[in-house]
């Protein structure tokens, strides 16, 4: 949650009158390389909403994660339908290993039952841009935005990505909120 992508991302999103409520997962916290197994991670993500709720009850929820984060908190809403839960915002959704491409990680985006938006790089490794395409198209729920020329970590040159995350954020949570 301290990592300098997270800490820049909460801070334009507050600037923008969206608050974030940041976490660690087990093994982060713990300094440890593996990642958590999916029942840890989902048990985290059921406290952070938890946590979420009991502190801003009256705000409207939503769910974002970065790689990983994102992926675990799809797992977990496409099992627990949480009518708390607005939507789920995707900074770099991690479809497959790098150098592997596959669509296997997104089988259970299907049983999301709210919106989703997926902000993808067309240089993101662990996500080809043909395949994430492909699966979000097939998924009536899903926006894709195309970061042209941004990887996995969002680097892009010399462009102002965090700026476009927020904007398209932002944007996408008003039309829902509105909906």
């Amino acid at each position: 949650m301290n990592h300098s992508f997270m800490v820049t991302l909460a801070q334009s999103l507050s600037e923008m009158g969206i608050a974030t409520l940041r976490f660690n997962f087990p093994f982060a916290e713990n300094k440890k390389g593996r990642p958590d197994s999916p029942a840890v991670a989902h048990k985290t993500i059921e406290a952070a909403i938890s946590k979420a709720q009991e502190l801003f009850p009256k705000l409207s929820l939503f769910v974002a994660g970065k790689s990983f984060g994102g992926r675990m908190s799809s797992q977990y809403l496409s099992a627990h339908h949480d009518a708390a839960v607005k939507g789920i915002i995707f900074y770099g959704f991690p479809l497959h290993p790098p150098g592997k491409p596959s669509i296997e990680r997104a089988d259970h985006l299907k049983n999301v039952e709210i919106p989703m938006l997926f902000l993808q790089g067309t240089r993101d490794t662990l996500a080809t841009w043909d395949l994430i395409k492909s699966v979000c198209k097939s998924l009536s729920l899903a926006t894709l935005i195309k970061i042209e020329g941004a990887d996995h970590s969002f680097k892009a040159g010399k462009q102002n990505i965090m700026q476009l995350l927020t904007d398209e954020t932002k944007d996408w949570i008003e039309k829902i909120i509105k909906k």
